[in-house]
């Protein structure tokens, strides 16, 4: 996962997104700092943790849903920093009395609005996709076995859900399990590898890494449902 800030009225919002469970993760305290505009990190800071004490003695879900992540701070190191999704800051902005909590809203609603449309409508996230490839150069072959390779992943991780297997870090166990499989590296180092940051590994693969990739997780789906129906009722 790498950090990509979004900007929201001139403010940089840190945000880093996960590519096995294709989830964007945003600074709480960034947001915090919008809301209370706050003219300092720090003092927002000092706010989202006494929000964050009061919310937790309330037992209230969105302090549990936040997870830590490594970030960027101002003097250019990567501290542990608390991060939530689009949809628990959406709950959190509720319990900040701030002039600014309409424009957060509709800012993050906007920030996810693009993933809504294709979950409603899929063939809406293949097109633009397609596009994206064709811009930068890629062949339709190596379009069309991309496209296959990431419906195979996304049966494989529909399997996953079906399973009780959590999103995060066990989607992240397997995923490395299998790319290991083939690649004889993780996900993280393949990256390294080839010089990749905040891109998407399988945008840069050769088809045949996508081909390889792509047999080996529609095997290991097909062994998982095997496995499970071999399983005494």
């Amino acid at each position: 996962m790498q950090p990509q800030p979004a900007i929201f009225e001139e403010h940089a919002i840190r945000r880093v997104y996960d590519e096995v469970s294709e989830t964007w993760w945003f600074s709480v305290v960034d947001i915090v700092q919008v809301l209370t505009q706050q003219p300092d990190c720090q003092t927002a800071r000092k706010y989202w943790n006494k929000l964050k004490e009061r919310l937790g003695k309330e037992g209230s879900e969105s302090v549990t849903n936040c997870h830590r992540l490594k970030l960027p701070a101002a003097d250019g190191k990567n501290y542990l920093t608390d991060v939530a999704t689009a949809e628990t800051l959406l709950r959190l902005v509720q319990s900040v009395p701030s002039p600014k909590a309409e424009p957060i809203k509709l800012w993050l609603a906007k920030v996810g609005y693009e993933r809504m449309q294709e979950m409603a409508d899929p063939v809406l996230s293949l097109e633009r996709a397609r596009e994206t490839w064709q811009k930068h150069g890629r062949s339709e072959k190596w379009i069309q076995q991309r496209m296959t390779g990431q419906e195979t992943r996304n049966k494989l991780t529909d399997y996953w859900k079906e399973h009780d297997i959590k999103e995060g870090e066990e989607y992240a166990t397997l995923t490395n399990i299998i790319h290991q499989e083939w690649a004889e590296v993780d996900v993280k180092a393949h990256k390294e590898m080839k010089g990749l940051k905040t891109q998407n590994l399988r945008d840069h693969m050769s088809e045949a890494e996508l081909i390889l990739t792509s047999h080996l997780a529609g095997v290991v789906g097909q062994l998982s449902e095997m496995a499970m129906q071999s399983l005494p009722r």
